[in-house]
């Protein structure tokens, strides 16, 4: 099936990395369902894309409810006939020191980051398996390769998703379905422009190309494992981070 024929899922799509990945999936000529928890940004999204946002099928979901997750899966087959793209993008931080940590801040972090990319994963295979075809992108992180003070459970929930990435990426290989992780490194969203200038200037002093990423860095990357272009790549981790992680 040629890239403008699929239709895509895109988790946490309203703003930030996830908006400029729906971004780039419509550029492709892909249908997006772009799901998010807020209404007021989902609102604002055709506004910000403008005309390339005509294939744009906004949707409201808790990532974090297994249930909800699969009946929105079977609502887009049904709608459209086939899913072909899942892109578990939806995550936040709660971060603080491990011996401080909360069980809260831990279990919610668990939950959005991992656990719900499981549920996306389960829910679409059923469909890609029998079209025998798709694809599957994880947003990892640099700190999921890594680990990072005061993020332990950030960091493991990355990680997590490397073990999924790589464990989806064999089950459903012969059956023509991919599985692939981005690691964004330092990107400039909303979630690091809260970051104190010290803690920016320590992460600029370990980036080899001097500069922070942009949103649509890490789009790209994405477009790419989602497209037909990366065909015979799967169960793969790109590191999109400057050249942090070598």
């Amino acid at each position: 099936m040629a890239d403008n024929e699929k239709i895509a899922i895109v988790t946490g799509a309203a703003r930030g990395i996830g908006l400029e990945i729906t971004r780039e999936l419509l550029a492709l000529g892909m249908t997006v369902v772009a799901v998010d928890l807020r209404d007021d940004l989902l609102g604002q999204m055709g506004g910000k894309l403008g005309s390339s946002g005509a294939k744009l099928d906004p949707r409201k979901l808790d990532v974090t409810s297994s249930e909800g997750f699969t009946a929105l899966v079977d609502e887009v087959a049904t709608k459209y006939g086939h899913v072909d793209v899942l892109v578990n993008n939806a995550g936040i931080t709660r971060d603080g020191l491990l011996m401080r940590m909360e069980d809260a801040d831990w279990d919610l972090v668990l939950k959005v980051n991992l656990t719900s990319a499981f549920y996306g994963t389960r829910a679409v295979s059923k469909y890609m398996v029998r079209q025998r075809g798709g694809s599957i992108v994880n947003m990892s992180s640099y700190s999921g390769l890594e680990g990072n003070r005061g993020q332990a459970n950030y960091a493991t929930s990355k990680a997590g998703l490397l073990g999924l990435t790589k464990t989806t990426a064999k089950e459903l290989a012969s059956k023509n379905v991919r599985c692939n992780a981005v690691c964004p490194g330092f990107i400039q969203t909303e979630m690091t422009d809260v970051l104190p200038q010290p803690a920016k200037d320590m992460a600029l002093e370990q980036i080899p190309l001097k500069r922070f990423g942009q949103p649509a860095d890490i789009a790209k990357a994405v477009a790419f494992l989602a497209s037909d272009a990366s065909g015979y790549i799967t169960g793969q981790t790109l590191s999109v981070d400057g050249g942090m992680h070598t």
